[in-house]
């Protein structure tokens, strides 16, 4: 609850004077939970049983507020790729709980986590994951028309306009650099307008004046659709790019900065 005080007057008539006063009023704004579209609460991840039990994660909680973008690094067998993979759903933890956009993915069957995840979460994978028998503009809308909604060319043509598509869209994947398909990638994400974005390594097999124009890109598109970015990277100079950075080792996050 949040009290605001505000000075009041009242004029009398009759009488000429003027009174003075102070009200407090009460309100009830909405609760940080509702300002974070993820949030993950002890989340575990274990493999395989004692004495050789592996944990890959162990013990996860954090929250990704709306609109940000927040990027988790560790090296590798840190966990930071499990930990993603049970962000979108596409893994089930041990134990614990995940929440999307108020949604808690355990608690979905197999067909509706499908299509919560084809909705409300977008992929960003360092190999790209283009089909190659498609143009660039069939696999940007992909997502949109396999969940059977018509695209939005208008929200679309801004996409690729910002992301330096808008003269490659009848190319094959091929034809194009790896900078370029990761462009590709970036604007298939957006383009089903989820409520996140998961970003895989999407540095991982790019040069590093690419790397920091895609991370820009990243960056930039996200505060334009106003679109939360949750990135997973081996690299801590890319990690500075984020809004926050979270490190994780042994499956359990050990730092956390803005």
């Amino acid at each position: 609850m949040n009290c605001f005080g505000f000075d009041i007057f009242e004029f009398d008539i009759e009488t000429g004077l003027i009174r003075s006063g102070y009200i407090i009023i009460s309100i009830k704004l909405k609760g940080a939970m509702e300002m974070n579209i993820l949030s993950v609460n002890n989340v575990t991840k274990y493999y395989g049983k004692e004495p050789v039990l592996v944990k890959a994660l162990n013990g996860i909680t954090m929250e990704v507020e709306a609109g940000s973008f927040t990027a988790v690094v560790g090296t590798s067998g840190s966990g930071k790729s499990t930990l993603l993979h049970i962000l979108g759903g596409l893994d089930t933890p041990t134990s614990g709980s995940v929440i999307v956009d108020g949604q808690e993915l355990g608690g979905m069957e197999k067909n509706e986590l499908a299509i919560f995840r084809r909705r409300k979460i977008g992929f960003i994978f360092q190999n790209y994951n283009l089909i190659p028998n498609l143009t660039v503009y069939d696999n940007i809308v992909l997502p949109v028309e396999l969940d059977g909604r018509k695209v939005d060319s208008e929200y679309l043509t801004i996409i690729v306009q910002t992301l330096g598509l808008a003269d490659k869209l009848n190319r094959k994947p091929v034809k194009l650099s790896g900078g370029q398909q990761q462009r590709v990638a970036i604007a298939r994400a957006l383009a089903a307008k989820p409520a996140i974005i998961l970003a895989d390594e999407p540095t991982g097999n790019l040069d590093s004046h690419t790397s920091q124009e895609v991370i820009s890109l990243l960056k930039s598109t996200g505060r334009t659709f106003h679109q939360t970015i949750v990135m997973i990277t081996h690299n801590d100079e890319i990690a500075q790019s984020a809004d926050r950075a979270i490190r994780i080792e042994d499956g359990r996050i050990v730092e956390s900065r803005w």
